[in-house]
């Protein structure tokens, strides 16, 4: 054999050796990631009934609420999303880290551009440490109000849950229902400048419940059998407004929150907050019979709100008596029962036991005091429909957020200028009684801007946010940070003293959450370790305070080493 031939069969067999380790790489990186088969979505519009009249809404493949999402801790998810609908659409998912991925976090305008009519979009879920209930939303306008589903996050394959395993388990998904089309709704209230509309209706699973006219029919059956225990899985999905949920005649014993375990303990009614899930164990130990599932708004102002419940029913399977409407409602708090609400969130704890360990950061190198408001933009001679002739804003440290013509995250990985600024203030630019019962103009001016916060990769950061009574509207705000999990670990009425609160912070068994109560009037303090570098938005979860500009990002620097780096893009990315 001459010599041509033998490099010709070795190039053939190196060649043969490369395809090898390659596959055999990706094959054990797949393993790795526990990559499971891709999922196809399509965002399309959809007719529906509620409330006696049809309408056209956005879903995903038709459903509403959207697909459940099943995973095991640390599975990865390819998601293929085409939008054929009329609106700009990205999906976000929600409370799931995404370590060193913010190019699948969803966020419009922050980390990606949005997926235009017509177009599609390929989302790699990476998911880490998360274990319990989360949730995956639209994250462009209010395209969320019906674009949205749940996730469930199973222990890893072998493992369990650190509580009695239940004889089954349902997802309970809590949303808004707008007789109007939802981007009309919005559209007229940024374009006056004036207060939104409240839903016409709230949702257990796509159903109003039985309350509401024309809702007999639909209403959401859980069927269950005596004497044996439940896991639900309650996902606050609502546009703008908190809620109390109950099961009438049954305690609950609460046992997860947000991706993460919690001491149980019991109760008998929950407060959840737009963003949040709860897990919570029932055990059907009642005389058998239909008992309602309720839940309804609770609000710090009365701005006109529903007051009616949205209702399911908890149906024992043994009841031969199952063609009636059950008789009593769960007792739960009234709608401005802050104190209810308060005392709610005070008996969260992680589990925080050998097998879910906690690292509350304790001592901190970066703090954000952060105010959240909400404020007014001058109109030209006075010719908004909001307060003294202005428009309403929200704002963070009175920048009322303004989004960008292109997404930061790209932005920022390109190095191009121009995009947003990197001053956001870590303390509130002027210091007043933000709880008073009366507030001077001068406090009610916030500006425009795209600012957002750098950090080092790994400080430990802590956030107060500090409640305000601006526009006598105080109200409790659900603030949540993409990219991370973080420990609530304190909270109080009033304003925070940088002196004395500290000294009461729970750093022994916070709760892990992606989600944060601003109580009305009040504070909150969150700590988390920056170890996941990249561009993440924090943000008000009522959508009309982050629709007038309550929202800012963060940006986590680089670590040193390769997996503490922020990925490179995907091959695909599209355009704004």
């Amino acid at each position: 054999m001459d010599l041509k031939k033998r490099r010709r069969r070795r190039s053939k067999l190196e060649l043969l050796l490369f395809l090898l380790a390659t596959f055999n790489t990706l094959f054990m990186l797949s393993i790795a990631r526990n990559l499971t088969p891709p999922i196809n979505w399509v965002v399309k519009e959809t007719s529906y009934t509620r409330l006696c009249s049809a309408k056209k809404i956005l879903t995903v493949n038709g459903l509403f609420p959207g697909p459940t999402l099943h995973v095991h801790k640390g599975d990865t998810l390819i998601v293929y999303v085409h939008n054929q609908a009329r609106y700009n659409i990205t999906i976000h998912w929600h409370g799931v880290r995404q370590p060193g991925n913010p190019w699948s976090d969803g966020a419009a305008y922050i980390t990606q551009c949005p997926i235009r009519p017509g177009e599609k979009f390929r989302y790699e879920v990476i998911f880490s440490r998360e274990e319990g209930t989360l949730w995956w939303h639209a994250h462009s306008d209010w395209s969320r109000a019906t674009v949205h589903g749940p996730i469930i996050v199973y222990p890893k394959t072998g493992a369990s849950y650190p509580f009695p395993k239940p004889h089954a388990e349902h997802s309970l998904v809590l949303a808004s229902w707008f007789k109007d089309d939802v981007m009309d709704v919005i559209r007229t209230a940024l374009v006056n400048g004036g207060d939104t509309n409240s839903a016409d209706a709230f949702t257990i699973n796509g159903q109003p419940g039985d309350l509401y006219k024309c809702s007999m029919e639909g209403t959401f059956k859980f069927l269950v059998a005596p004497r044996k225990l439940y896991l639900l899985r309650i996902i606050n999905a609502i546009i703008n407004e908190e809620m109390f949920f109950g099961v009438a005649g049954h305690s609950l014993t609460v046992v997860g929150m947000d991706g993460a375990y919690l001491k149980p303990f019991n109760t008998s009614y929950i407060m959840v907050a737009p963003g949040q899930t709860i897990d919570v164990l029932i055990e059907a130990d009642q005389p058998p019979g239909p008992y309602y599932m309720a839940a309804k708004p609770y609000v710090g102002v009365n701005y006109g709100y529903n007051n009616i419940s949205a209702t399911a029913i908890f149906q024992y399977s043994a009841d031969c008596t199952n063609s009636f409407r059950p008789s009593l409602l769960p007792d739960l708090p009234a709608y401005m029962d802050t104190n209810s609400a308060t005392q709610f969130t005070k008996n969260l704890r992680a589990l925080a036991d050998q097998n879910h360990p906690i690292h509350v950061p304790m001592s901190v190198d970066v703090r954000l005091n952060v105010v959240v408001a909400l404020n007014l933009l001058p109109c030209v001679n006075n010719s908004c429909k909001g307060p003294y002739g202005s428009r309403i804003s929200a704002s963070l440290n009175n920048v009322s957020f303004v989004e960008p013509s292109t997404d930061i995250l790209s932005a920022y990985y390109r190095k191009v200028r121009g995009v947003y600024a990197t001053r956001f203030p870590r303390e509130p630019p002027v210091k007043y009684n933000y709880t008073a019962e009366k507030l001077g103009n001068e406090v009610l001016a916030s500006r425009p801007g795209t600012e957002v916060s750098v950090v080092k990769y790994n400080a430990a950061v802590e956030v107060v946010f500090q409640g305000t009574n601006a526009l006598s509207a105080a109200e409790n705000h659900p603030m949540h940070l993409h990219g991370y999990s973080f420990y609530a670990v304190g909270s109080g009425l009033g304003n925070f003293d940088e002196a004395k609160d500290p000294e009461n912070y729970n750093l022994v068994d916070p709760p892990e959450l992606n989600t944060v109560g601003v109580p009305k009037n009040g504070w909150a303090a969150v700590r988390f370790r920056a170890n996941n570098p990249g561009v993440w938005l924090m943000h008000c979860h009522l959508e009309r305070h982050m629709s007038w500009g309550m929202e800012g990002a963060v940006i986590v620097r680089n670590g040193r080493s390769r997996n503490t780096r922020l990925r490179r893009p995907p091959r695909y990315l599209n355009p704004c």
